[in-house]
């Protein structure tokens, strides 16, 4: 765990093990989320990149018999 400080501006800078294991960019953006007390910031990925994220998840959407 690191520790980080927030700014007079309220920035904290994300400790560089965090940001090239999560491969984050300048500009990039993350959402923040509130749970439970503490900060959770979620990393915002273009749907291109989300393509095979879930591998093995079954993708076949059964239908009703008009629907073919």
């Amino acid at each position: 765990m690191e520790t980080v400080t927030i700014s007079p501006k309220y920035q904290v800078v994300i400790p560089k093990l965090i940001r090239e294991s999560l491969e984050l960019r300048p500009g990039q953006k993350v959402e923040a989320i509130l749970y439970d007390r503490r900060i959770e910031l979620v990393p915002v990925r273009p749907i291109s990149e989300m393509r095979g994220f879930l591998p093995g998840l079954d993708s076949d959407v059964p239908r009703e018999d008009d629907r073919t």
